[in-house]
């Protein structure tokens, strides 16, 4: 499968004259279409909602304009929380789905609104000493443990994870909470990271159905709504098959008429927590080669490095690069791709088969719209990048500009060299 850019070269050339390259871009239409698409695979579902994952892509314009499209927020920090409220995002519009909780932080959740999503049982007593009482409205983490497998073989090892508690723990954790004063529960989990398959939503799908089913029986308690997370992913290689999202839709509701409606749980609400899903391939960082070197490899150097997009260095993530205006010609040429980090694993390609390179080109790394800009660091004095949103009508929007070294030194509140540097330099 081919690749294409969401923008032209002839677009972005009209942008770069007004916002220096390296920078992140968003593609309206492409989110509103992909968001619609989801509303659609599970609208038979009455109280479906999808939970944006908020540490994706952090930006209240991406916030404001998927709240547009009728999605809520998770968030797992005080900051993202801070976000969802600004874009006038409340009550159980929110999730709050952390791990290793600051204290404070339930507060801060349950002042919004915000269902609470526990991640571990001796959460509960944490709750009670900021709250003061368990809030009506509920939910659990759940990881069943050992391996996550699928018809094609083995997804993930859930047993590893941080995250969630175990079947004896979510028990133990309804009954509680029960007692407590709980009266809507939810169950949430995440098993998986980026699958590229229809199978694992309906496959985790019937994990938690089962368990519900049998956590109702048992506690007596009534479950509102399953949360089936995140982990549907996306092509990445352009030689990968995307998923089917209305495949993955009637898979899930299948399973529901077979599990749920059976034990008389035919009103239970499925929610989802898309980050990557919903932006990543909606998103790309354009950059411009500044530099070429020639010794033991063929070595093409951008403006652009680690700090804009880790996930190359950190998991050896393949992202699909375009060269700009060069999209028909041979892709014969081997390079790595490389930026100015004193890393070694500062590359955003290694033996790259692309098209004959030559300084300023622009190339645009694809699927960066999750996981990208919200990922960056500031190691070695390197600043980030603006952030920039194509709209539907064709105009460029400005939602996030670049860092300055001002900014980089603003929270050297007390250094006098540094105040002096930047009076003479700023």
């Amino acid at each position: 499968m081919e690749k294409k850019t969401f923008v032209t070269k002839e677009q972005l050339e009209k942008m770069i004259a007004q916002y220096p390259t390296p920078f992140h871009l968003y593609d309206e239409k492409g989110i509103r279409e992909n968001a619609k698409r989801l509303q659609e695979a599970f609208a038979w579902n009455k109280g479906y909602r999808e939970y944006f994952a908020v540490k994706a892509t952090p930006n209240p314009y991406i916030l404001q304009l998927l709240k547009e499209c009728g999605c809520g927020t998770d968030c797992s920090s005080a900051t993202e929380l801070m976000l969802s409220d600004g874009v006038g995002l409340s009550g159980h519009e929110i999730m709050f789905s952390s791990n290793d909780t600051p204290e404070g932080e339930f507060k801060q959740a349950n002042d919004l609104g915000a269902i609470i999503n526990l991640d571990d049982i001796t959460h509960i007593a944490c709750v009670e000493k900021e709250l003061g009482y368990i809030p009506e409205t509920i939910s659990c983490r759940y990881n069943p443990g050992g391996i996550f497998e699928i018809s094609n073989g083995i997804m993930d090892n859930p047993g590893d994870a941080k995250y969630g508690m175990t079947t004896e723990q979510m028990f133990e954790a309804f009954r509680i909470l029960k007692e407590k004063g709980a009266k809507e529960f939810g169950i949430h989990a995440f098993l998986v990271s980026n699958t590229v398959t229809n199978d694992y939503y309906p496959m985790l799908a019937k994990v938690l159905f089962e368990v519900a089913v049998r956590l109702k029986e048992e506690t007596g308690v009534h479950i509102g709504f399953i949360n089936l997370s995140g982990g549907i992913g996306v092509a990445y290689h352009p030689d990968q098959e995307p998923n089917d999202i209305m495949r993955i839709g009637e898979g899930v509701r299948k399973v529901y008429e077979e599990i749920l409606v059976p034990a008389g749980m035919g009103d239970v609400a499925i929610y989802t927590e898309l980050g990557r899903f919903m932006l990543a391939p909606y998103g790309c960082l354009v950059s411009k080669v500044i530099h070429e070197k020639h010794t033991h490899k063929e070595y093409v150097g951008v403006d652009a490095c680690a700090v804009n997009l880790m996930r190359p260095a950190m998991y050896g993530a393949y992202h699909h690069i375009t060269v700009m205006g060069k999209e028909n010609m041979p892709c014969d040429h081997k390079y790595d791709v490389v930026g100015s980090l004193c890393e070694n694993n500062d590359k955003f390609a290694v033996d790259r088969l692309l098209p004959e390179i030559a300084i300023g080109d622009l190339l645009v790394i694809h699927d960066t719209g999750a996981h990208g800009f919200s990922m960056g660091y500031n190691y070695n004095g390197k600043l980030r990048s603006a952030e920039l949103l194509l709209r539907e009508d064709g105009t460029v929007q400005l939602i996030r500009r670049a860092e300055t070294p001002q900014d980089y030194f603003a929270t050297l509140d007390g250094c006098e060299m540094m105040k002096k540097y930047m009076t003479t330099h700023g």
